[in-house]
């Protein structure tokens, strides 16, 4: 039998090296700056479900395209057994 080198390469713990995880590049640090622009409370508007599923119905009777009938479908589907009506 033919002595093997494989037992003797140690694998790299995954702790060393950069910090990746941005295909390979390192990652940017900010510098304390979280502000994402315009995100404040008045201008967040957070449509209730009901509402949904009643432009989901409107969808539903008022749309030729058969891949959103059946997204309209599927999420009142959804609704519905989520609320124990299905």
């Amino acid at each position: 039998m033919i002595n093997s080198n494989l037992s003797k390469i140690k694998p790299k713990f995954r702790t060393e090296g950069q910090i990746t995880g941005n295909w390979g590049r390192p990652k940017v640090r900010t510098n304390g700056n979280n502000q994402l622009g315009m995100t404040t409370r008045e201008n967040i508007s957070i449509t209730k479900k009901e509402d949904y599923i009643k432009r989901m119905y409107q969808v539903l009777d008022t749309t030729t395209n058969p891949k959103l009938k059946q997204f309209a479908y599927n999420e009142i589907k959804m609704y519905m057994i989520q609320t124990g009506r299905w």
